[in-house]
């Protein structure tokens, strides 16, 4: 949680900064490594606590959110839409365990394959769009075309030669990986739901 603010502040300060790109990456990377090994060690060791039980499942939300929402900003709908999928769907998943962990049942809608391959592909999409260097916008990316409204944004502090520097090219795939997230997020969080109807439904 403590890479949150610093990763907010470099998104924007300092104002000239040639490195902020791989920077930023390597900070979200880490960010998301660090916190999946903690979590498994901890589970492996049996060494918890109840900070660490309260923080180890919001963590990495946290951290993705706030990429999710900055990368919006500045690629605009192309981004937004899917992050307004996946966030929406980490309050409802995070609101069904709880209420379900009330009704003693939260073993229903225990973290599931699905729900796994879709934060892996979340945070390497944010990984790869990450490291497309600042100022490269949607007119680098072929296809962004047919998207109409969608397939404009990101363009503005375009130095010489930026379009065809670094990492740019990655902001295409990093894109359909970020579409197939938000696209896994929907399809995982309807397995939750489905599982929990019967209690919603007072069936059970």
């Amino acid at each position: 949680c403590l890479s949150i603010p610093i990763f907010t502040i470099l998104c924007y300060f300092p104002v000239s900064f040639p490195n902020r790109a791989p920077v930023l990456s390597l900070i979200f990377a880490l960010a998301s490594i660090t916190d999946w090994f903690d979590g498994f060690l901890a589970r492996r060791w049996d060494i918890t606590s109840p900070f660490g039980a309260f923080l180890d499942p919001v963590a990495d939300k946290l951290m993705v959110s706030t990429a999710l929402i900055l990368l919006a900003g500045r690629y605009g709908g192309i981004v937004a839409i899917p992050s307004a999928i996946i966030m929406a769907r980490e309050v409802g998943v995070s609101a069904l365990r709880e209420w379900m962990a009330q009704q003693g049942k939260r073993d229903s809608v225990k973290v599931g394959m699905q729900g796994k391959v879709k934060a892996a592909l979340t945070m390497i999409s944010l990984t790869v769009m990450l490291l497309v260097p600042e100022g490269v916008g949607l007119e680098t990316v072929s296809w962004a075309k047919f998207l109409g409204p969608l397939g404009v944004g990101g363009a503005g502090n375009i130095a010489e030669g930026v379009a065809n520097a670094g990492w740019s090219f990655m902001l295409g795939p990093s894109l359909l990986m970020l579409f197939v997230s938000a696209f896994i997020t929907v399809t995982s969080g309807s397995v939750y739901f489905r599982a929990a109807l019967p209690v919603l439904l007072g069936k059970e």
